[in-house]
């Protein structure tokens, strides 16, 4: 801390301290002379006596016990007055207790002790209430780029956000509009509610606000959607204040204003994990990560350090990713262990390294090629990458005794259509047969849909697209897929990690899937702008290896519920441990001669599901079988 400033708030310390004291001599005095007043009698005036001295020493003591100095004046409020009246009452207890013993209580009128209290919460409250107001209010006024806010919602979470724009100084706001209708015509903070959310336009417009906040952070996403296109007619820009969720995971400060994310619109809730389960398998262990500065794998090496992991391993194949996730690690968790190794997780040497050098109690394989179009013409690589290498970290880890292996799967593995879903179902085949044969090491499978604003998702393509004026371009209007965040992702692996058992394979509730035409109209719509009128929308037909709808369970997998309410265990498929091994060891054959068409051949042999098309795979392999309903999953 600069010594200046400490120097500064030491004395504005003492100052409190001193104008305290002398208020509590003013009532003291004041309340005798009003009280021989009253009797027109003389009061025995003198500037200071044993019995003041008493008073003020008394009152001080108890100021401080109470911690009346802990606030500081500038944010003064209802809390603040009911301490000092407490304080007052206490200190009349410790003036009566200290008078008792003294002189008896001799010389002080009754009349002076029943008034003290009362007087003193009074002339201590009101310079703290004054100054507060003056600060709120005045020191707004003197910028000169304060905007005119109109608040959309007069709940707690409009309340708490009136007192933030008016401490920033840089907003002043106009009202409320809230649809409650016993808030019709009330005043919050001296503020009206001016209307329903619908009249935002007509209001908005007559107050001549510049900017509307949305403050209804447990809006659900229909909700949202629709202030949203309230807010859009309005022609203003609009920001909405975060979640609590947001807040307690660092993701937000309180009292910021942020732009609408898309998340906000797509339908689902954010899950929230056992974090104290959680924290139990996490603390203190050893954990490595395989592909670490990927999307996946670096908010998974940053959620298992937040919950009490002593040591991280980086497994990564490139040098920047690898870099900058060892760098954010390090600013956010100094105190964390981190091991950094450079290669690729499918060469034995490079894992089996890895392994020996951080000893793990848990892999996170998140290491994998994701994209599909480009993938269908790169089958050996993605056999390699997202088979072989599975192959090779899970029967190091079973080697090593490493007490949990979590594959990260992908809802793709579903009847697959494309290579990128074959490969996947491979890598969980293979894992369920490792788990067969291991004693030791548990065996994890976590599957889940698309993931927002990853790498190479839809969502940052769309965001430059429409940065670049358009045209968005979707594949087809029918087109769906699941959707969640980065961090439900991971929470979610984490949260299978912790409470999974052998060879189980997981799944979350993701909702309804989300038509990706929707998804782009929306996107458009959050950056200002109108689908069809300012940015066009392109349709280009289905990609090779697309499908229309993406699946969570095959038909014939027995799902039951868990311990958590969001995530569903399927039931594992029967498959031949002994086919696995074979079909292998014929891949790495095939991968060495870089024989596709093999590689092709052991695929539909192992997964007779597998169907390579550009179209839609027949006899509905690729309808959506809808998540269960809460009553079914109670029954099962």
């Amino acid at each position: 801390m600069n010594p200046g400033t400490n120097l500064s708030a030491v004395l504005a310390r003492i100052a409190v301290v001193v104008h305290d004291l002398v208020m509590v001599y003013a009532c003291w005095q004041l309340i005798h002379i009003l009280r021989y007043a009253s009797r027109s009698e003389a009061y025995p005036w003198a500037e200071f006596t044993p019995t003041v001295a008493l008073v003020l020493v008394a009152q001080g003591l108890v100021f401080w016990r109470v911690g009346l100095y802990r606030g500081l004046w500038r944010f003064a409020s209802v809390p603040d007055l009911w301490n000092i009246l407490k304080a007052g009452v206490l200190g009349l207890l410790a003036i009566v207790l200290g008078l008792a013993v003294y002189n008896r209580l001799e010389s002080v009128p009754r009349t002076v002790l029943v008034v003290y209290p009362v007087a003193l919460t009074v002339l201590l409250g009101m310079p703290r209430l004054l100054y507060r107001v003056w600060k709120d209010h005045h020191v707004g006024q003197r910028s000169l780029a304060v905007r005119r806010v109109l608040i959309l919602g007069a709940g707690r979470a409009g309340e708490a956000l009136v007192r933030d724009l008016r401490r920033s100084g840089a907003y002043e706001p106009v009202g409320f509009l809230d649809d409650s209708p016993r808030l019709r015509g009330s005043r919050l903070h001296g503020l009206p509610v001016l209307g329903r959310l619908q009249d935002a336009p007509v209001v908005a417009r007559e107050a001549a606000a510049g900017m509307l906040v949305i403050a209804m952070p447990t809006l659900d996403a229909a909700g949202m959607q629709r202030v949203m296109g309230i807010c859009e007619r309005t022609g203003l820009p609009f920001r909405t204040v975060p979640r609590l969720t947001d807040v307690l995971d660092g993701q937000a400060l309180p009292g910021e204003l942020k732009e609408v994310a898309i998340e906000d619109l797509l339908g689902r809730k954010p899950v929230t994990p056992d974090w104290k389960l959680i924290r139990g398998w996490l603390s203190g262990r050893t954990v490595m990560v395989t592909g670490a500065g990927g999307s996946i794998g670096s908010e998974l090496c940053r959620q298992c350090a937040r919950h009490g992991a002593r040591r991280i391993v980086l497994l990564e194949l490139d040098e920047l990713a690898l870099i900058t996730i060892h760098g954010d690690l390090m600013r956010a968790f100094p105190d964390l262990e981190i091991e950094a190794v450079l290669g690729d997780c499918g060469d034995p040497a490079v894992t089996a390294h890895a392994l020996r050098l951080g000893q793990p109690d848990a892999v996170f394989h998140a290491a994998a090629y994701k994209q599909v179009p480009l993938l269908e013409k790169q089958l050996r690589e993605a056999v390699r990458n997202n088979v072989l290498a599975t192959e090779t970290v899970a029967r190091l880890c079973r080697e090593s005794e490493v007490g949990t292996f979590v594959f990260i799967s992908t809802d793709k593995a579903v009847d697959p259509a494309n290579v990128l879903g074959a490969t996947k179902r491979f890598a969980e085949m293979i894992a369920q047969a490792m788990d067969a044969v291991s004693s030791g090491t548990r065996f994890v499978t976590v599957r889940f849909g698309n993931v927002l604003d990853s790498a190479g998702s839809v969502v940052p393509l769309f965001r430059e697209q429409i940065r670049k004026g358009g045209p968005v371009t979707v594949t087809d209007p029918e087109v769906t897929r699941y959707f969640m965040t980065i961090p439900e992702a991971c929470q979610l692996i984490v949260q299978a990690a912790a409470s999974g058992s052998h060879a189980a394979t997981y799944t979350l509730d993701m909702g309804e899937p989300v038509p990706i035409r929707l998804l782009a109209e929306q996107m458009i719509r959050l950056a200002g702008k109108q689908p069809g009128r300012d940015i066009a929308v392109v349709y280009t037909g289905l990609r090779p290896g697309e499908k229309l709808h993406e699946t969570l369970f095959y038909t014939d997998e027995q799902y039951r519920p868990t311990t958590h309410s969001k995530i569903l265990e399927a039931g594992a498929r029967q498959s031949s441990s002994e086919q696995v091994r074979r079909g292998v060891e014929r891949m790495r054959d095939a991968v060495a001669r870089y024989d596709e068409e093999g590689l092709r051949q052991i695929l539909r042999e192992v997964i007779p599901e597998f169907i390579q098309t550009e179209r839609e795979p027949p006899n509905g392999a690729a309808t959506v079988v809808p998540f269960p309903a809460r009553e079914a999953r109670t029954t099962r």
